[in-house]
């Protein structure tokens, strides 16, 4: 069995699949099978992997399913995933020629039962980080890092395949397409840490259609998803500024769900309380945005 699973959760997006593909029959290691979550694609996808598996280049396991959203894949590969290792790129990324090596001697060096995996970097194509880790982290959770210490920018997470089925899966809502994959993350902080690095694990570009450039948008069609995900921010938070920018992004789902009681199964009443005139005017910010 390979170590790692490199899966691609994708949506009509043969047009830049390629790119992808190109960068992992370039890896200095073959370490690894390709796992390609095709979610509910219209375009030639299907023809397009079934051509490259043909080729014999890499191993790739190809799985359709109907259109869940990106969560809804991540779901799909989890459960499909036996490797040690997974880590997901998405279909308009692509990899490093030596990044499953680095990813792999990073973990074989430092590996240990309280490591969830690694936290590595994104970067754009121009050769620019998202932002650096500082050095003094050699371990850390997501949540420190972002949260706690401020330290912004895209990263990229290399998970325990094992960890990750100790937590539930990302809820699937009717009608919605969207929960963010931080849930997941922010649950798995709770428990491990990860091995921090600043090595480059993934070359990215944001694409007008994609998830990153429409995040306003999602607000307000997937209410239910980011309620889900704003319980968690709350119920975890260390801090009490960031329980009250939670809670303003909790009352809008709210408002968008016309779900009145903002305290029912709310751990943060008293923050809530607080919040509620500042979220009832991000949920007025978010509709202007919108209809700008």
């Amino acid at each position: 069995m390979k170590t790692l699973t490199v899966f691609t959760p994708t949506y009509n997006r043969a047009f830049c699949l390629g790119d992808c593909y190109n960068s992992l029959t370039r890896q200095t290691t073959k370490d690894f099978t390709w796992l390609i979550v095709d979610d509910g694609s219209t375009d030639t996808t299907k023809e397009l992997v079934a051509s490259w598996v043909a080729e014999k280049k890499i191993d790739i396991i190809y799985c359709y399913q109907e259109n869940q959203g990106m969560h809804g894949a991540h779901n799909t590969a989890y459960k499909q995933i036996e490797t040690e290792l997974n880590v997901c790129i998405d279909s308009d990324d692509f990899m490093p020629d030596d990044a499953v090596e680095n990813i792999l001697r990073i973990w074989n060096e430092n590996k240990n039962d309280k490591y969830a995996g690694i936290i590595g970097l994104d970067a754009f194509k121009d050769g620019k980080v998202t932002a650096k880790i500082p050095e003094r982290f050699k371990e850390a959770t997501l949540s420190e890092l972002e949260v706690e210490n401020k330290i912004r920018g895209d990263k990229k997470l290399v998970l325990r395949t094992d960890v990750v089925k100790e937590f539930p899966l990302y809820p699937i809502y009717e009608n919605e397409r969207l929960v963010p994959l931080g849930a997941l993350y922010l649950m798995i902080d709770q428990k491990y840490k990860y091995i921090c690095t600043n090595t480059v694990f993934c070359i990215i570009e944001y694409l007008p259609d994609g998830s990153s450039n429409n995040i306003i948008a999602q607000y307000k069609r997937s209410p239910k998803g980011f309620l889900y995900s704003r319980i968690l921010e709350m119920k975890y938070s260390k801090s009490f500024f960031y329980t009250l920018t939670r809670a303003m992004h909790y009352i809008s789902s709210c408002v968008f769900l016309r779900r009145w009681n903002f305290f029912k199964g709310n751990p943060k009443k008293f923050a809530t309380l607080i919040a509620l005139p500042f979220g009832l005017l991000l949920h007025c910010y978010i509709l202007f945005k919108i209809e700008k």
